[in-house]
């Protein structure tokens, strides 16, 4: 479709082409979507004309942006060629909106004195709000550093709705979870509070529901400028400044811009909520979503310090720190590296693998039976990247790179030799965010105890299985910090209660027992020897 020849002249002509929008077709319906809005911004129709239509088009909208976003969502980064095309396509949509929106309130004739115009500007503000929001949410979900500029808008946005005395003033938001009145300062807060729940650290699953319980509750959070009569806040709020919400500076003076966020009645209400996971009442007759009880409560217990605006103390000091640390990733890399040699199949030095078998039926005509059958020797080379060190601390280290290296993930296993040790160890991705330029930066926490190499099977085949040792890790036990020894597997090798035989310099049995800890490609799990 010729995007310069599609037109929308008025309510009509934009409801029809709505409802001809292919929305089992998603990568379809977002390119004609973008096309809809270019025609909205170039030849604006009649500005109530123009609000209608982009109200209609907020569901549709949303589906479809959703499901073109679910294909780089949890991607490892970089991102390949077309998920950043996604990518940036989800984004521009969002702007788009967001201009859209912002247009609409420039065409409107001003009325202070009606109330319909009130309500009328508070939507109008309120999306404004909510797809700037959107921006700085889908760069949080796709791990991507935030470019200048974003908060600035969105602080500009919930600025004018101040300024023009509907910060408050009821909107109505079909797009929520729970149907609900909400208003601009509500909208406004839920960014903040996303903001300062580490959403780097979190995945999309969590930050999905992070996003829904901050758009729930919000609207018990009040926003006011700070005064000279009341104690200075531990967190503020500078409408002037491009970041969200941050510690209060100190020996600055505080500029009118200023605001401070009253979290009590949040506080009041989340200890009310975790009050009620601990009786058994299912998340879902809460609103909470459709997620386990143990879940929600760990990670609302995790968000009641920064939503309370509580200091987090660190568990461990961190230390400034140079230098370069080698990580590797996948279990056959981190196997070598560790053991320092190839793993060899222990009880089956006789079989062959599949390649390898074929390999001798393909060329047993060129075999002398006198003279000694040689394998290719397997693959050795494996790769690690240089990473340099930001920071350490007793628990893990803070770790940048260019965009040169191998893809990774959070929550990815990873086997790192520290700058200060000649030993590989093992440590998972605890936050992660790609910078501007392409660079990434990890957050990895170490795992207790030191790893042996060794390999696992099942100790009773299954059917269709493999006798094979698949590489796995053995964790010596920690008793200063009540850590016993742990296996850590290949994902789809736990199975409770089962028994696995474990390949070292011997092959002994150990029963499985409880997952200590899961990442996107393995799990740490406590057993007993047999």
């Amino acid at each position: 479709m010729n995007t310069k020849a599609l037109t929308i002249s008025d309510l009509e002509s934009g409801t029809s082409f709505i409802n001809r929008l292919p929305l089992a077709n998603p990568a379809a319906a977002e390119q004609q979507l973008m096309q809809f809005l270019e025609a909205l911004l170039e030849t604006p129709p009649d500005p109530r004309d123009f609000f209608a239509l982009l109200e209609q088009v907020r569901v549709p909208l949303s589906v479809v942006e959703e499901e073109m976003a679910a294909r780089y969502h949890n991607k490892p980064l970089p991102l390949r060629s077309q998920e950043e095309e996604g990518f940036q396509r989800v984004i521009e949509i969002w702007r788009r909106m967001a201009r859209a929106y912002a247009s609409c309130a420039e065409q409107e004739e001003v009325d202070t004195d009606s109330p319909e115009y009130a309500a009328h500007i508070a939507t109008i503000l309120h999306r404004c709000i909510f797809y700037s929001g959107m921006v700085i949410l889908e760069h949080y979900r796709a791990r991507r550093e935030l470019p200048a500029g974003l908060w600035i808008d969105l602080h500009g946005y919930y600025a004018s709705a101040e300024e023009w005395g509907v910060a408050t003033v009821p909107v109505v938001n079909a797009l929520e979870h729970v149907q609900q009145t909400t208003h601009c300062a509500a909208a406004y807060v839920t960014l903040l509070l996303i903001d300062v729940a580490s959403p780097y650290s979190q995945s999309v699953r969590d930050l999905n529901l992070i996003r829904r319980w901050a758009a729930m509750w919000a609207p018990l959070v009040s926003l006011t400028p700070v005064s000279d009569e009341i104690e200075i806040p531990g967190f503020v709020v500078e409408l002037m400044r491009d970041t969200g919400m941050h510690p209060t500076p100190y020996n600055e003076e505080l500029s009118p811009d200023t605001r401070r966020l009253d979290t009590t009645r949040l506080g009041m209400q989340l200890n009310q909520t975790l009050n009620q996971l601990r009786q058994r009442i299912p998340p879902s007759q809460l609103n909470l979503g459709e997620e386990t009880g143990s879940h929600v409560t760990k990670l609302l217990t995790l968000l009641s310090r920064p939503w309370t605006q509580s200091t987090v103390p660190r568990k461990f000091r961190r230390f400034p720190t140079s230098g370069q640390t080698r990580v590797a990733v996948g279990f056959e890399a981190m196997h070598f590296f560790i053991s320092g040699k190839e793993f060899i199949q222990p009880d089956t030095a006789e079989t062959y693998s599949r390649d390898q078998f074929n390999q001798l039926f393909t060329f047993r005509h060129m075999a002398d039976p006198a003279q000694q059958l040689v394998i290719e020797k397997p693959k050795t080379d494996f790769a690690s990247d240089r990473w340099e060190v930001i920071n350490h601390s007793a628990s893990g280290f803070r770790l940048s790179r260019s965009s040169v290296g191998q893809r990774m993930s959070h929550g990815q296993l990873l086997a790192i030799c520290p700058h200060d040790g000649g030993q590989f160890i093992l440590a998972q991705t605890s936050w992660l965010m790609q910078e501007q330029d392409g660079g990434l930066i990890i957050g990895v926490a170490t795992l207790p105890g030191m790893p042996t190499a060794v390999g696992v099977r099942h100790s009773v085949i299954p059917r269709g299985g493999s006798d094979r040792f698949l590489r796995a890790f053995l964790m010596s036990g920690v008793p200063a910090i009540g850590e016993e020894s742990s296996l850590v597997l290949p994902l789809g090798v736990y199975h409770a209660s089962q028994l696995l035989d474990v390949a070292s310099d011997t092959i002994w049995q150990v029963r499985m027992k409880n997952i200590l800890q899961r990442g996107v490609d393995f799990e740490r799990i406590s057993y007993e020897r047999v």
